[in-house]
Order: structure tokens, then sequence, then C-alpha cells
């Protein structure tokens, strides 16, 4: 039995070889390859070009403070570093892992619920979507309900002097549906329809 040895470890290294070679490169090389050409811009972070830069990705929120923008939901993320509050980190993604009946995520929930009806015009008993005042699990999610862009509307043609109409019909035509007519619900992607108010397709 001792005679094998060798020849067994000399098998089980030839085989290591020939697994960590198809496993580690040629498998990851061809899926690669197959994501470049099928799914070439999601392969790519899907990013947002224009004029030759790149302005974000279709798939990371990004913080919009002004007036004149559509605003996406909050965001829990913060620092890696320094554990301080950085909106949107997609280098440090997470939620809060607040639970429902935590003290400190009910007040910055009613909190927000207060300055989100105050920035847009609303009574202060009104109904405030549910994805204007808490987080994602990821911590930078790039899309708010049909919903809270619709309640944004004044405020934001307000802001730039338009006719709210065209404002909303902006937004209208940016919802995008559920994915294969089944999966989540209507959204907009603020970063898309912001770009689109920048283009003045609203006016």
């Amino acid at each position: 039995m001792m005679t094998h040895i060798p020849g067994d470890i000399l098998r089980a290294i030839r085989i290591t070889l020939v697994f960590g070679l198809i496993g580690g490169i040629m498998y990851p090389l061809a899926i690669t390859g197959i994501s470049q050409i099928a799914f070439h811009d999601q392969a790519n972070g899907s990013l947002i070009v224009v004029n030759g830069q790149v302005v974000g990705s279709s798939l990371i929120g990004q913080s919009f403070t002004a007036d004149k923008y559509f605003q996406g939901r909050p965001s829990a993320t913060v620092d890696a570093a320094t554990g301080s509050p950085k909106p949107y980190a997609a280098d440090n993604s997470a939620g809060s892992n607040l639970g429902p009946s935590n003290p400190v995520l009910i007040n910055r929930v009613a909190s927000s619920a207060r300055s989100y009806r105050q920035a847009n015009g609303l009574n202060a008993n009104a109904p405030v979507p549910v994805d204007a005042v808490t987080t994602d699990f990821s911590g930078f999610d790039p899309d708010i309900t049909e919903a809270n862009a619709l309640l944004q509307v004044d405020r934001v043609a307000g802001a730039r002097g338009l006719d709210r109409a065209r404002v909303q019909a902006l937004v209208e035509k940016y919802v995008h549906g559920r994915i294969l007519w089944i999966f989540g619900e209507p959204h907009v992607n603020v970063l898309e329809v912001n770009m689109a108010l920048d283009r003045g397709e609203a006016g």
C-alpha cells in the first residue's frame, strides 16, 4: 500500500491543477465573455454616460436635495472607516437593521414623514408612501414608487417654473413596470427622471 502513495499524490496534484484551470480560469473567462456580449451594459455596472462622462449608475441611488429634483428614498449607509452616516455609499452596502419596535426607527420615520409632507406641500395627516421614509436593505435603492414620485411633482414643477401637468406626464413616461409583469411594483428611477428634467423634456 505504501508503494502507491507517490502515484496517488501525483494524480491528486494533476486533478487539482485540471480543476483549478477549469473552475478558476476557463469558466470565469467564458462567463465574462458571454456577459460582455449578451449583457454588456449590465456587466459593466449599468453606467449612465452623458457627453462622454459617467454620471452614475441606474443601479445605485444618489443624493438629490434641491427642490428642483425628485428625491430618492432615505439611505442608511455609513462610512466604513468612521461609522458616520454617508448616504448612498455603494462601497458599504447596508440597511439600518432596526426593528419595527425600535424607538430610533420610529422617531426617524416620524421625523422623515413630517419633513416629506412639509417639503411637498401636504397636510399634516396626509398618507406618505413607505419608500419616502424608510430605507431599503442595500442602502442605495435607485428607484422610488410611482406614488412617491407623483407626490413630488408640485414641488419640482414649482421650483423649475414648469407646468405641473407636463412634469406629471414626464413621471408617467418614466414609470417602469413590474418585472415579467409579475414581480415588484411600478417604479421610477430617480436619476433617470432627473436627467430627463435637466434635458428639458418637461419644458
